[in-house]
């Protein structure tokens, strides 16, 4: 079986763009970013009606990720990279929300908190040929989390992966941790020699 993992959390790399300015300039620009950081840091209004739902806020309790439009969204992505749709398969849902209930738990954005990927794909009931594993943290919906998955080339090419037709995606919240809201998406395919 072949596994592979990516991450993402809404931490990235900033670069400083103020270099040429005099320090009053850079003073202001400084706390003008901060009051937007500030106004936007609360948590997000619920959709209105009529919304996607891949714009509802995960941001609360029992809220929960619809899975046929990330396989939608998903199955789109693929089709314009020249591949093959995904189905939500009801194993690979209960896989990933173990997870990603174990890393809220934990308060840890890992592969590895609890068992490995590998021991957990094993013991789901899933007899996977391949299987892929992207998480990630502070995404609020499931619109950002696909973003950032889509940005990222490890996470890229996980949902890109020619053999991939599953997937089971979750996530778990965490209203005393910085990220708020931990996500979990499994890609894989069956081993069809055992079916």
């Amino acid at each position: 079986m072949v596994v592979r993992h990516g991450f993402s959390d809404f931490r990235g790399n900033s670069s400083h763009m103020t270099s040429g300015l005099p320090n009053a300039v850079r003073a202001g620009v400084g706390v003008l970013a901060a009051a937007m950081v500030v106004a936007c840091a609360g948590d997000r209004d619920p959709p209105a009606i009529g919304e996607p739902t891949f714009y509802r806020s995960m941001a609360s309790a029992g809220a929960q990720v619809d899975a046929g439009a990330a396989a939608s969204m998903i199955s789109g992505y693929r089709k314009n990279n020249g591949l093959g749709a995904v189905a939500v398969d009801p194993a690979l849902m209960k896989l990933a929300a173990e997870h990603a209930k174990v890393m809220a738990s934990r308060d840890k954005l890992d592969h590895h908190v609890g068992r490995s990927f590998s021991q957990r794909v094993a013991g789901s009931g899933y007899d996977a040929k391949a299987a892929y594993e992207n998480i990630g943290a502070g995404y609020h919906t499931l619109a950002e989390a696909f973003s950032g998955w889509r940005g990222s080339p490890g996470h890229r090419t996980n949902m890109l992966q020619r053999n991939v037709t599953h997937i089971g995606i979750a996530t778990a919240y965490a209203p005393r941790s910085k990220y708020k809201v931990f996500w979990a998406l499994v890609l894989a395919s069956p081993d069809d020699r055992k079916r």
